[in-house]
């Protein structure tokens, strides 16, 4: 059945097939009398606000008619004491407004159409602030699974008639509602109208993983690159200077981040606090976030090469020089000791909040002291193993982090086994992936500002510059084409 039918017993009789409230405790169909006509209401419980469909239901036994102009269903929804009313025809619209937490009445006299009351309402936790994204001052609220409030965080600090929110229902077994908001005359129309076709045209099974099953439908497969292809925001502060400067985000229900588009490696490098800090501050904390990273990628294959060179460092470099090299090798021992850093942060994840520290103290203890004691690993892969994992915690996105990790491991192990040889081959590989992944839109360029060249929107990525001195001539060419 695509439509109503006239008769209210099929219709009925319909719904009861597809719904189940028989066999499903929480599908509430509701029979009752309006104006002396036969009408039933159906909802699912838990997801209708109780006091005002119990008041609905007091002024709908006290009607004592129901209009007729232009149709039943239209004059009765017209006086209908409630904000969001709509008369609907289409059955799959109507189920699927029923399982969002919608109400949907039918009546005799209303024929083929129905009438849509939402009086939804979630279960929501409160806006807390980001645990992977705190600031030491400014704003300390945060995204929530429900679509409904974080639109509503977005638009507390864009008072903007421009911002635009498209509302788009990806179908499959979810039925998950996703959002695609921009701020118009400044985000490109021409990706917006591309991105907003995207989304059209993907039929996921479900989206019960919410921005990472949605991210899965919208990029292109590159298994192989392990570059973050989009970027997550869980801060509405940060999401709202997103949305200024010309990029797209995609909300996505039940998911407590946005997404934001289009997407350069240098964004990732980019965080909040960085703007809540006076700007020399803020340029001091940015440039020491690159310069960390780049010295976790390259700084234990750099050692290890140095190592087959002793002989030929400085006295005051001969520190780099291990004085017990432990009972393994040393490439062995550098590969368990990031093995055993991964398995502390799964074991930490799993591990409940009152046995944090214990695990902590068992960790630090196996892991550094009786592994050096009993002669496995050497002290100095032991330290040398901890700065690099400080220096990846200074990164904010964990897929980044990741990334660089697998970069190192593949270039110590080319250094290991060719040697100099093996360490310079490596050095056109990380530009190489850079350059060949792709994001949502393979249009743009991954390293944009730097390829194309922008030499404004460069400086403004590695430099926290004063708001003033930011031109809004540069928004809507921060991610031009190739």
């Amino acid at each position: 059945m695509k439509h109503l039918s006239t008769v209210y017993e099929e219709n009925l009789s319909y719904f009861k097939t597809r719904l189940r409230p028989g066999e499903n405790f929480d599908v509430i169909c509701r029979e009752i009398k309006v104006a002396g006509e036969d009408a039933a209401f159906f909802y699912i419980d838990g997801f209708t606000k109780d006091d005002t469909m119990q008041k609905l239901l007091q002024y709908f036994i006290g009607m004592k008619s129901i209009g007729k102009d232009p149709t039943p269903a239209a004059a009765f929804a017209a006086v209908l004491p409630y904000v969001e009313v709509d008369v609907v025809t289409d059955v799959e619209q109507m189920i699927t407004l029923i399982l969002s937490g919608a109400s949907v009445m039918l009546a005799r006299s209303f024929g083929s159409e129905a009438v849509v009351i939402d009086s939804r309402t979630y279960p929501a936790r409160q806006t807390e602030e980001p645990d992977d994204d705190r600031v030491m001052q400014g704003a300390h609220d945060g995204f929530v699974e429900t679509l409904i409030f974080n639109t509503a965080l977005i638009r507390r600090r864009i008072r903007d008639p421009r911002l635009s929110m498209h509302y788009v229902n990806l179908g499959g077994s979810s039925r998950t509602d996703v959002v695609l908001c921009y701020l118009d005359g400044r985000a490109d129309p021409k990706y917006v109208a591309w991105l907003e076709g995207k989304l059209r045209s993907v039929h996921p099974d479900s989206l019960t993983l919410g921005m990472q099953s949605l991210a899965e439908c919208l990029i292109p497969r590159r298994w192989f690159n392990p570059f973050p292809k989009a970027r997550y925001l869980g801060r509405p502060d940060a999401a709202a200077a997103e949305l200024c400067e010309g990029r797209v985000l995609l909300l996505c229900d039940t998911s407590p981040q946005v997404m934001v588009l289009p997407v350069s490696i240098f964004d990732f490098m980019q965080e909040t606090d960085d703007f809540y800090l006076p700007p020399v501050t803020g340029c001091y904390m940015r440039l020491l976030r690159h310069g960390i990273m780049l010295l976790a990628l390259f700084f234990i294959p750099t050692w290890y090469l140095l190592l087959d060179y002793a002989a030929y460092l400085p006295a005051w470099a001969q520190v780099l020089v291990p004085k017990n090299a432990g009972a393994l090798p040393l490439l062995l021992q550098i590969y368990l000791a990031e093995l055993a850093v991964d398995g502390l942060k799964l074991a930490s994840m799993n591990t409940p909040n009152i046995l944090t520290n214990s695990l902590s103290v068992i960790g630090g203890l196996i892991l550094g002291e009786f592994a050096v004691s009993i002669g496995w690993l050497s002290s100095d892969v032991i330290f040398y193993i901890a700065l690099v994992a400080i220096a990846g915690f200074s990164q904010q996105n964990h897929e980044l982090g990741y990334a660089f990790k697998f970069m190192r491991m593949i270039w110590l192990a080319l250094a290991a086994l060719f040697g100099v040889w093996g360490y310079f081959a490596f050095l056109p590989v990380l530009p190489i992936l850079l350059l060949t992944n792709r994001t949502i839109n393979g249009g743009q360029s991954y390293l944009y500002p730097l390829i194309p060249f922008n030499g404004k929107a460069l400086v403004r990525l590695f430099l926290r510059l004063p708001k003033r001195d930011v031109s809004r001539d540069d928004y809507p060419k921060t991610y031009r084409q190739k």
